[in-house]
């Protein structure tokens, strides 16, 4: 299995990094994994909503072309389908089990994602309604990978 987390922009925290690390360390018992990061477009304030599409725009076409043929692509968004740590879990499996064998995770940039990427996604996953910082976010995304491996393992992990 082959996990890549294709997102928009760099982690700047050392801590974040360190976290980071640490997960794909863990990760990598169970699957290789991998984070591209693309490049992040200047949104400043007041923008008009024209020239928000445009970077959205511009920034998924980046993240698209870092998705593979082969990738099964879940991309992160707000309005996205939420399912509990043992439901992505399974998810994950079935993957596997159905040949899968790359999974992309797509985490936008600060005004989301372009409609061209969420179209060539074959699930779109929330988790949750509240936002969060990218960086923290790619951190949570990381700890949720490695908890599916251990409940696909029949591992203990804390609760």
């Amino acid at each position: 299995m082959n996990i890549r987390i294709i997102c928009v922009g760099k982690i700047k925290e050392s801590f974040y990094r360190e976290a980071a690390a640490e997960l794909i360390k863990r990760i990598g018992r169970y699957a290789d994994s991998e984070i591209i990061e693309v490049a992040e477009e200047k949104a400043p304030e007041g923008l008009s909503e024209a020239g928000k599409q445009q970077i959205i725009d511009t920034e998924g076409e980046r993240l698209l072309s870092k998705i593979d043929e082969r990738d099964h692509v879940i991309a992160l968004c707000i309005d996205g389908k939420k399912l509990p740590s043992v439901a992505f879990s399974q998810y994950i499996h079935k993957m596997m089990l159905g040949g899968k064998s790359r999974i992309a995770f797509v985490i936008g940039g600060s005004l989301g994602l372009s409609r061209a990427v969420t179209n060539r996604a074959e699930l779109k996953l929330s988790f949750s309604d509240m936002t969060f910082p990218h960086q923290l976010f790619r951190i949570m995304l990381l700890e949720q990978i490695y908890r599916a491996f251990k409940i696909i393992n029949n591992e203990p992990y804390h609760k």
